[in-house]
């Protein structure tokens, strides 16, 4: 690990860094400027990287966004705006959010565009959630938060381009990728001192490699409370975005992708795994339980609580005997199948071709047509305009333990339907 690295790591979990406000300025006296760094070649040269790979990067996004949910100050101050604590105020929020990420990558960046409009937008309503969350006790959007945010955008990505079918077409877009995200960043509030998109693609590489297995591993495996709730809701009002989601297949996924262990899905994850375990046993019997926090390394975040979930050897003999996949339906085993595939052939030009027409197609829906969320949500509170604050509502919460309780099974005529 790079020197700057674990200086950079080291400063991002100070407690200046976990205090200091995502911003010191007042909404009404925002001001934004470029940095002195900002290319605007590499800049745009990662907004055709993106549109390249546009069904995918989203993909990996999405994900991101539900690992995100797993830190226990950005959630509590989540929870706290009331904005989306249902269905129908998380379609809203999260909505909104996709169309100002798409703003980004669809206009120039310059004083007075869209996307500088959309980028004060956001660093603003960051500012009220933080002021917001600090009245009631909660802390604020500080510039840890702001920065482990970050992570949920690109992180996934960087590290695990191949189970996306995410590759460079030209010299330089991984290098301009993370030259698009450090602006961002800095347009947002973070400084760049605790911006995780460093000078070079290698470091940022680098740092996000260390989030995910000390902060986003082992926050994935010890949630914090109304995680579930958060997370499905979230699921639940973008599936009227995406009607591919599957709920409980992409939390799964979730936590596979974030390396959560026994979260496996396929024969060599399943023997790796299992000689994991095997080595930890040290030559105790074979029905031996494992506790999950011996293959975790110490968080860096605070809040984390040390989940008691033993992991047992005979479980791992073949992949449909893991207990958290066995749970799963045949709809969600489904689409896991489904999104495997469709990175295989996403590496193809035709592939790619394909489903970014398909994302292109889906983005003038939610925007112009968003039909399923008429039904639902009723023709008129379908409609997102990115620029306007999102709703509020009072839904009570649904603790964790209702969410982990044993499910009847599912009728066989609701297994095929879905088909």
């Amino acid at each position: 690990m790079d020197v700057s690295v674990e200086k950079f790591i080291d400063g991002l979990f100070t407690k200046e860094a976990t205090e200091q406000p995502s911003d010191t300025q007042k909404p009404e006296e925002l001001e934004m400027t470029l940095p002195e760094w900002y290319d605007e070649k590499k800049f745009n040269q990662a907004r055709r990287f993106y549109w390249d790979h546009c069904f995918q990067f989203n993909s990996s996004m999405l994900l991101g966004l539900v690992m995100v949910f797993a830190v226990p100050s950005i959630l509590k101050v989540l929870v706290s705006t009331r904005r989306s604590n249902s269905p129908f105020t998380a379609y809203r929020r999260y909505l909104s959010t996709v169309l100002h990420t798409l703003s980004w990558f669809e206009n120039d960046l310059k004083p007075g565009s869209i996307s500088w409009k959309s980028l004060r937008t956001v660093r603003i309503r960051h500012i009220k959630a933080g002021l917001g969350a600090k009245s009631k006790g909660l802390g604020t959007v500080s510039q840890r938060d702001l920065a482990l945010t970050q992570f949920g955008f690109i992180g996934l990505s960087i590290l695990k381009p191949d189970k996306f079918g995410i590759r460079q077409l030209e010299a330089g877009d991984w290098e301009a990728f993370n030259h698009f995200w450090r602006t961002v960043g800095h347009l947002i509030g973070l400084e760049d001192k605790y911006n995780i998109c460093r000078p070079t693609f290698e470091e940022t590489r680098q740092v996000c490699q260390i989030l995910l297995e000390r902060v986003f591993t082992p926050c994935m495996e010890n949630v914090p409370e109304y995680f579930e709730h958060m997370a499905r809701v979230m699921l639940d009002g973008m599936w009227c975005v995406n009607p591919t989601i599957d709920v409980d297949g992409l939390l799964y996924w979730a936590k596979y992708i974030a390396d959560v262990p026994g979260y496996i899905y396929n024969e060599s994850d399943r023997n790796n795994f299992q000689n994991r375990l095997r080595t930890l046993l040290k030559g105790k019997p074979e029905d031996t339980g494992v506790e999950v926090n011996a293959l975790l390394p110490e968080p860096l975040v605070e809040g984390t609580c040390h989940s008691k979930r033993l992991l047992y050897l005979h479980d791992y003999d073949k992949v449909e005997s893991v207990p958290e996949y066995k749970s799963l339906t045949l709809t969600a085993k489904r689409k896991m199948a489904i999104n495997s595939i469709i990175g295989c052939i996403y590496t193809t030009y035709l592939g790619r071709l394909y489903f970014n027409l398909n994302f292109r197609f889906s983005v003038l829906l939610m925007r112009y047509f968003p039909y399923l969320a008429f039904f639902r949500f009723g023709y008129f509170a379908s409609f997102v305009n990115m620029f306007e604050e999102d709703p509020v509502d009072n839904t009570k919460l649904k603790p964790n333990s209702e969410y982990w309780k044993p499910k009847p099974p599912v009728p066989w005529y609701r297994e095929i339907l879905p088909f």
